[in-house]
């Protein structure tokens, strides 16, 4: 696979630096599938993210995507329900690529813990723009529930998801996957979040998987939850 970094500018949130992953033998002009991943350099590194789709790929069971690695940044100030970085996501990083790239579809988007929470944000806040949701272990606190009061962005966070579990009708058409290990904190608040939307029409998959909150584990569920819905029509 071919990278290339980019800076994307004049963001509500200042400078993003991204990754573009594109399968070999392709070119710019060749519209392809676009997944964009929260925390992308550790998803690569870590959780060997490029690795398992190439694999896929070359299998059949994928067609090739074209990979966004979002770097962070200050991780908890964008990602925490920021709606600031939801609207760069959408209206900067996403037009960045599109210049760039030709993409086919709608991008799918994915992210593990608050990257789970930022991703289902930016599809809540502008439904429409992506076409599949991979959220892995999302930090969908809630008051009654989890015991994170120090958590600086608390507020923000709860305020969000309760916003979120009141909406009785469906608000989005993405393709939502979600994993969750059984040995993590984070377990019921995901199930519960998966329960209310899928009450309210959304399009909803929720499976608990042995394991923690921990980059292994996450890498565990691509196959073959992420990979199923990357092979999804309507998400490519």
């Amino acid at each position: 696979m071919a990278r290339r970094k980019l800076t994307v500018t004049g963001t509500p949130v200042g400078d993003i630096e991204i990754a573009v992953v594109t399968p070999v033998g392709t070119r710019r002009a060749d519209p392809l599938p676009l997944l964009v991943a929260h925390d992308g350099p550790e998803y690569s590194r870590r959780a060997h993210l490029l690795a398992v789709l190439r694999a896929a790929t070359e299998a059949g069971r994928v067609p090739p995507n074209r990979v966004v690695l979002l770097e962070p940044g200050p991780r908890n100030e964008r990602y925490a329900a920021n709606p600031l970085w939801a609207e760069a996501l959408t209206e900067h990083v996403l037009p960045t690529v599109g210049t760039a790239y030709a993409i086919d579809g709608r991008p799918s988007l994915m992210g593990a813990s608050l990257g789970a929470l930022a991703s289902l944000q930016a599809e809540w806040l502008h439904p429409g723009t992506f076409g599949g949701l991979f959220l892995q272990s999302g930090s969908f606190f809630r008051k009654r529930v989890d015991d994170e009061e120090e958590f600086e962005f608390w507020d923000r966070v709860t305020t969000f998801v309760t916003n979120v579990r009141r909406v009785r009708r469906r608000r989005t058409d993405a393709h939502i996957v979600m994993t969750c290990g059984t040995a993590e904190g984070n377990l019921t608040n995901n199930r519960q979040m998966a329960q209310t939307r899928a009450a309210s029409g959304h399009d909803v998959s929720f499976t608990e998987l042995p394991g923690r909150h921990d980059w292994r584990s996450w890498e565990a569920a691509f196959d073959p939850y992420l990979l199923d819905l990357l092979a999804l029509p309507d998400t490519r």
